[in-house]
């Protein structure tokens, strides 16, 4: 007997939402860790906030919801709202009861720079790290780094000299024809007025230049878990810069020490080599086997790393650390990295800290049996 579609809306619904989430649903896991983790971070919550006003709206939804945008690939706030007033297994997420209106867009422009001067992204992620440390899921003593080219949301077509004279176009002041046959672009000459840091960088040889920024990772061997990632000029020379400062957050806020670190040919300056072994760090960095005639210590490193690429630690190292790629695959193609969409590289920062939270909590989501 086929069954009547009954057109007539219900008025009052009773449900228990709770009900409607499968029990072997990964947010259920996710959910509890980030739970835990708000928990310790209470007091700098409060003390991000002022005692008197109106109530805002509590931080922990805000981190929450950031989350499921970085989880689930969603492109703007307004598409999150859209999603997070529909879907009941969001708001079971972030705890918005289904009576609640959701939030306007505006919310975390406006929150996003309490959430940078208070450093409460860089903490939630720190204390993810923490967790993983504690459960024995971290290596503390084989770590990789990598770094990869972020590109920017500004055009091209952005770029102006940066003495101020620009060319006068009468087609289309907002969008111009641009001859790039006749007109070279350098960093030193023009600048973008979209991105002002932004800068122009390619990835090999052949390939073509765009507006970008240089994102960071620093990765433990075990499981590939981030531990420290970082965002900054795509100047050729930051991912040796950025990695140092990396290491020093892993041991200041961690007691991390690496005893090695897979690089690849990037990271094969001799001086760069020799920084590291001071800090008693064997660098696994994959140089090419031509002949070094250097004979300064820079160069003494350099021939150090090349005979390390017989041992069997290095091929080991040099294996695992092809899972940095896999984060940063992640980070493009579901945290939305291929492309950020913020002006602002401190805005990235926090782009690229909440994606690799995400990344952490799925990871570790797999790692750890289901309760």
């Amino acid at each position: 007997m086929r069954g009547p579609s009954d057109h007539q809306q219900s008025m009052f619904i009773v449900f228990n939402i709770e009900e409607r989430v499968p029990a072997d649903h990964p947010l259920r896991q996710i959910k509890q860790q980030c739970d835990v983790i708000f928990g310790r971070l209470r007091r700098d919550f409060n003390a991000a906030y002022s005692h008197t006003g109106r109530p805002s709206i509590p931080p922990e939804q805000l981190l929450k919801a950031m989350l499921l945008q970085s989880l689930y690939s969603i492109r703007s706030e307004i598409q999150l709202m859209q999603a997070i007033d529909f879907n009941l297994l969001y708001r079971w997420f972030i705890d918005l009861p289904p009576d609640r209106p959701v939030w306007v867009p505006e919310t975390f422009s406006v929150n996003r720079q309490r959430f940078h001067e208070h450093g409460l992204v860089q903490k939630f992620f720190d204390q993810l790290v923490h967790d993983a440390i504690a459960g024995n899921l971290v290596s503390s003593d084989h770590f990789s780094a990598d770094g990869t080219l972020i590109r920017s949301w500004a055009s091209v077509k952005s770029l102006a000299p940066r003495n101020g004279e620009r060319e006068v176009d009468d087609d289309d002041p907002g969008n111009p024809t641009v001859n790039y046959r006749q007109q070279q672009f350098k960093n030193d000459t023009h600048v973008s007025r979209t991105d002002p840091e932004a800068r122009l960088m390619k990835k090999g040889k052949g390939q073509a230049a765009y507006l970008s920024h240089s994102g960071h990772v620093l990765m433990e061997n075990r499981h590939g878990l981030c531990l420290a990632v970082g965002v900054d000029a795509a100047d050729g020379k930051a991912e040796r810069k950025v990695l140092k400062q990396l290491l020093q957050r892993a041991k200041r806020r961690h007691r991390l020490r690496p005893r090695t670190l897979g690089l690849d040919a990037g990271y094969g300056d001799g001086a760069f080599l020799l920084e590291l072994e001071a800090l008693q760090i064997k660098p696994h960095a994959a140089l090419k086997h031509d002949k070094i005639t250097d004979t300064s210590p820079a160069g003494q490193a350099r021939r150090r790393a090349q005979r390390r690429r017989r041992t069997a630690g290095y091929q080991i190292s040099q294996r695992v650390r092809k899972r940095v790629e896999e984060i940063f695959g992640w980070m493009k193609t579901i945290g939305g990295l291929a492309r950020t969409k913020y002006v602002g590289r401190w805005k990235i920062q926090l782009q690229m800290l909440m994606s690799a939270t995400a990344y952490n909590l799925l990871r570790m989501a797999r790692l750890k049996p289901t309760p």
